[in-house]
């Protein structure tokens, strides 16, 4: 073995400290590097303040937008499991009642968010335009969950004992009409007696009703030709 590297080995035990010191400075070059990643984002962000604010601004407004459009979509579809389902309507008459305030409300308040809502989404971008909408689908979800309240409160509690019992063989006449394993007679009269035993109680929405036909449209169009 050579003169230096006999002359290196006696100094053997400065490896754990020279160890040391390098990893030291090693993790010391890595936070400098993460350091200078995030000064350089940093410095890009105020380069860039306006595009970046506008972004982050648009991601917000999109997000926006679509929660206030998923509500408004969400309300309506609870409002038409009444309008279209008959057995619902008499059910919880009051709402379909335009007699009563709670139903008068809430149909004004739809109205409202309907007209605000565009057919280009990208109109509400307008901050003020969708700030007016978002208040109206708000006073909308309002104005339907009293009116539900107070339909479920009230059922047919307004109707005589004679009248509930009329609304029950409408609602059970009505079922069998619309069973497809009935006999095309038995829907076509069981369909005809239940309108004749609402008669003077509930005017069925149009809606429910032409829903209703559509589905038994085969029965009664039989019923006509036979």
């Amino acid at each position: 073995m050579s003169e230096f590297w006999q002359h290196a080995f006696s100094y053997w035990w400065l490896i754990f400290p020279m160890a040391g010191i390098v990893g030291g400075w090693l993790k010391g070059a890595q936070r400098w590097d993460e350091r200078r990643r995030r000064d350089k984002i940093e410095l890009y962000r105020l380069k860039h303040a306006d595009k970046v604010a506008a972004t982050e601004a648009a991601e917000a407004t999109t997000a926006e937008i679509d929660r206030v459009i998923a509500e408004h979509e969400d309300t309506t579809k609870r409002w038409l499991d009444y309008e279209l389902d008959t057995i619902k309507v008499l059910e919880y008459p009051v709402m379909t009642d335009m007699r009563e305030q709670v139903t008068v409300d809430f149909h004004r308040a739809k109205r409202d968010a309907d007209g605000l809502r565009p057919d280009d989404v990208d109109e509400l971008r307008d901050p003020h335009k969708l700030a007016r909408y978002r208040e109206a689908v708000r006073e909308f979800q309002v104005r339907f969950d009293v009116a539900e309240a107070e339909a479920k409160r009230r059922r047919a509690s307004d109707f005589s004992t004679e009248e509930r019992a009329a609304l029950e063989r409408a609602k059970r006449l009505l079922a069998m009409a619309e069973d497809s394993a009935a006999s095309q007679s038995e829907r076509q009269t069981a369909y005809r007696q239940a309108t004749r035993e609402l008669e003077g109680l509930i005017v069925l929405p149009d809606a429910a009703t032409e829903a209703l036909q559509q589905r038994i449209a085969g029965s009664l169009e039989s019923g006509r030709q036979s």
